[in-house]
């Protein structure tokens, strides 16, 4: 027996709970969220470690899992708004200039369209206490070779949804499931 793709299991979606995509069938689907770190500004042997650390954990998985990249929007109006009431209550002229360029510069973020990019590994499992031992490993490994994880929520898996059912446009309205 083939091994679903993920546009073929989508389909059996029925919901999401507690970081855990419920599908039809009763599989579920987890994972892990990484944490982003920049290898390249490290010594080229510090770099070189850490991928062949990362080579020998993935190694180490015996199961089907899905590496997934996911660009989610960045939204700094909480911060642009607080720059400005600090631009309003500030007296001195070149501080105010200072902050203006800083709100000038976070608009500039905000109507360009500025993403972060984010990592999971995600992986398919009916039983629930394997695939809390899964998540546990994935989140052990991960820290071995000098990465921060932890299981996805609700929030990352309609990112994930909404980025691989929507092309990544960002909706008002939720994640569109298809119905075929």
């Amino acid at each position: 027996m083939r091994n679903k793709a993920a546009e073929e299991w989508i389909r059996d979606l029925q919901g999401i709970n507690n970081g855990v995509i419920l599908l039809r069938n009763q599989d579920k689907v987890t994972g892990v969220k990484i944490e982003p770190r920049n290898i390249f500004i490290l010594e080229a042997n510090e770099q070189l470690n850490i991928i062949n650390a990362l080579k020998n954990f993935y190694n180490t998985i015996d199961y089907e899992f899905w590496l997934v990249v996911a660009d989610r929007p960045v939204d700094i109006s909480v911060y642009l708004s607080q720059l400005q009431l600090l631009y309003q209550n500030q007296p001195n002229q070149a501080v105010r200039k200072l902050i203006n360029q800083d709100i000038q510069k976070g608009n500039s973020f905000m109507h360009n369209n500025v993403v972060d990019t984010e990592y999971y590994i995600l992986f398919k499992e009916k039983n629930p206490e394997l695939m809390m031992k899964k998540v546990r490993m994935l989140i052990n490994g991960l820290a071995s070779v000098g990465l921060v994880s932890r299981q996805t929520s609700n929030d990352d898996l309609r990112i994930i949804l909404e980025n691989f059912l929507n092309g990544g446009m960002n909706t008002e309205f939720g994640t569109v499931i298809p119905t075929w």
